[in-house]
């Protein structure tokens, strides 16, 4: 039974460069679990990035018209949704 409450070790290479969100910090190899960590990234300047990479990825997303969330505009003319007069 003991082995079911036994502590996951997290998961990744040695070589890898992470950034970790728990302790702000950049760190080689699986030190935290995936969910505190952004990566893996090639080089430790890449993870160091991390955080400015992830604002400039959101921005673009945001900014990308095939991801909005609202519903297109029926084309002119067009009374689906008219109420009835």
């Amino acid at each position: 039974m003991a082995a079911l409450f036994r502590r996951r070790m997290p998961t990744g290479k040695a070589g890898e460069w992470y950034y970790c969100l728990k302790h702000q910090k950049v760190e080689e190899g699986p030190e935290c679990p995936a969910k505190d960590r952004l990566g893996p990234y090639a080089t430790r300047e890449e993870a160091a990035r991390a955080i400015e990479t992830a604002r400039e990825r959101d921005e673009d997303w945001r900014s990308d018209p095939r991801w909005r969330d609202r519903e297109p505009e029926p084309p002119e003319g067009d009374d689906t949704d008219a109420s009835p007069s």
